[in-house]
């Protein structure tokens, strides 16, 4: 699928042009958008001079071997592999990215080498943070770690690099909570809380000291490993609502982003806010994706016979952007965010949505999955038989969706646990089974709860200003918009069932 639009020739070049002979630091580079991005610089512009991807080690796989397993022998590269060739494409990976083994949660990035430092901080002239754990009940212990301590550590890391031009950070639009009405690309700033908060001012060092503590009792009372998961999970749910959040994974995000803003005083600070990241538009190529997201899930769960409704206010827009476009835009503001002073820094942030421009509800998302699971079910693993989805019933409220629980599926429980008991439990575990499958619905609604229900639109005049600049005046056609992240060209109904779902059914589901 190639989009082609009126571009600025000149502007595009320039961005390209600006890629040449920079050194580029990635965090989180074996997560999904850092290898889009990856993969763009090393096909847009050939003449980069090195990636440096910070890679943890596993106990049962090296840097190296998590680099090219996940990495640059996955079906994203296939395209500049094809292009390259196998031999010149071994040779620009060999010669232009550099796996080094880190942690963006430890001081220093985990980076132990002191003179490989050293030679970095000569090196490096843009930094990509794209680093973070996205579960929205996350370990709190984990997710302040990496999206919130993980930011401070970069923009320290970042301090020493003498050549650094722009440090970039990957952040989220759900930054902003449960707001209303529309969102503007505004700073949060040390301290902030959210609307609804009942602190009224965020200490971090607090909420450091809180996290050891409650580590510390944990052992002292020698809870299991499962126990402690719990309970720090809880803790990070807890935390979140009490300055305004609604979970874990958008409250440590919000801390991470005001950790930087100190930064600009020293170098030009990118904030990439994208909303939902589905899977690539047309770069390298239509519907690759990686894993299953908020929306993944449900198409999913759904489509296999797990989910026998939806939950959600059908009128209210769900904010989604392909992840090749949001690459386009880090790509752009990257070379693009700067003040004609060169002494002058500052702080930039982005929008990257769809809400503002091209809005779609969720009730036109809940018909397309219907119909293209009608027309391309999914098979029972055990029978390999299709598997036949119904019209999904609407909840379109808290309480309806409470009253569902309570009808459909508390009796049954009720009934299992007397027969449990009558049989000497000899049903216990499909009983538990059966009782957490309810409990984790239940938790999972109302961890969805301010997305399925979100009445926000996220404000993109900064990243307008950004189309706006590669557009230009020219009325030249490009073949391919190498740059395109304008979601008004995205045809909903064509990008859902031609490219997306059929993405998830062919790289995530391997069908």
């Amino acid at each position: 699928m190639h989009l082609h639009s009126c571009k600025n020739m000149e502007e595009t070049t320039q961005i390209i042009q600006y890629f040449e002979g920079k050194t580029i630091f990635i965090t989180g580079a074996t997560g999904f958008l850092a290898k889009v991005f990856s993969e763009k610089i090393l096909r847009l512009q050939p003449n980069v001079r090195k990636l440096f991807l910070l890679i943890r080690p596993t106990a049962k796989q090296s840097i190296e071997q998590r680099l090219h397993e996940e990495v640059v022998n996955t079906e994203l590269f296939g395209v500049l592999r094809e292009e390259l060739g196998d031999e010149e494409f071994d040779s620009t990976i060999r010669s232009k990215v550099v796996p080094v083994s880190g942690d963006v949660s430890l001081h220093n990035l985990g980076i132990v080498d002191s003179q490989f430092r050293q030679d970095l901080w000569h090196q490096i002239d843009i930094i990509v943070n794209s680093a973070a754990t996205t579960k929205f009940d996350e370990r709190y212990d984990v997710a302040f770690g990496i999206n919130a301590l993980g930011a401070m550590h970069v923009q320290h890391f970042a301090r020493n690099c003498s050549k650094l031009q722009m440090l970039l950070q990957v952040s989220t639009a759900y930054v902003h909570g449960t707001a209303v009405g529309l969102i503007p690309e505004k700073p949060l700033h040390m301290g902030e809380t959210l609307a609804g908060a009942k602190i009224t001012h965020l200490d971090i060092e607090s909420e450091k000291k809180i996290i050891n503590e409650t580590l510390t009792r944990l052992r002292t009372q020698k809870r299991t490993e499962k126990e402690t998961n719990i309970a720090m999970k809880n803790l990070g749910i807890e935390r979140a609502m009490l300055h305004g959040w609604p979970n874990t994974y958008v409250f440590t995000k919000a801390i991470g982003e005001m950790l930087l803003e100190e930064f600009k005083e020293k170098g030009n600070v990118v904030i990439i806010r994208p909303t939902i990241i589905t899977s690539t538009y047309s770069e390298p190529f239509p519907g690759w994706t990686e894993g299953l997201r908020t929306l993944d899930s449900i198409f999913v769960a759904y489509g296999k016979g797990n989910l026998k409704f939806f939950l959600g206010d059908p009128e209210s827009t769900l904010d989604m952007i392909p992840g090749d476009m949001v690459v386009n835009c880090m790509v752009a503001a990257i070379a693009l965010s700067r003040s004609k002073d060169e002494t002058k820094h500052d702080l930039y942030i982005y929008h990257v949505g769809s809400s503002r421009q091209n809005p779609v509800k969720y009730s036109e998302v809940k018909w397309l999955m219907h119909r293209y699971l009608t027309e391309n079910p999914l098979f029972d693993s055990g029978t390999g038989k299709p598997i036949r989805v119904g019209q999904p019933t609407t909840l379109n409220t808290m309480s309806s969706f409470h009253t569902y629980i309570s009808t459909h599926y508390l009796p049954f429980l009720k009934m299992l646990k007397i027969i449990n008991m009558m049989s000497c439990n000899h049903l216990e575990s499909v009983y538990s089974k059966a009782r957490r499958s309810v409990d984790s619905a239940v938790r999972l609604a109302e961890l969805y709860k301010p997305y399925l229900f979100f009445q926000g639109i996220f404000d993109d005049v900064n990243t307008e200003n950004l189309r706006k600049i590669i557009r230009g005046r020219s009325e030249k056609l490009k073949e391919e918009d190498v740059l395109n992240f304008d979601p008004k060209c995205i045809q909903w109904d064509d990008y859902f069932i031609n490219t997306h779902f059929h993405g998830i059914a062919k790289y995530v589901l391997k069908k």
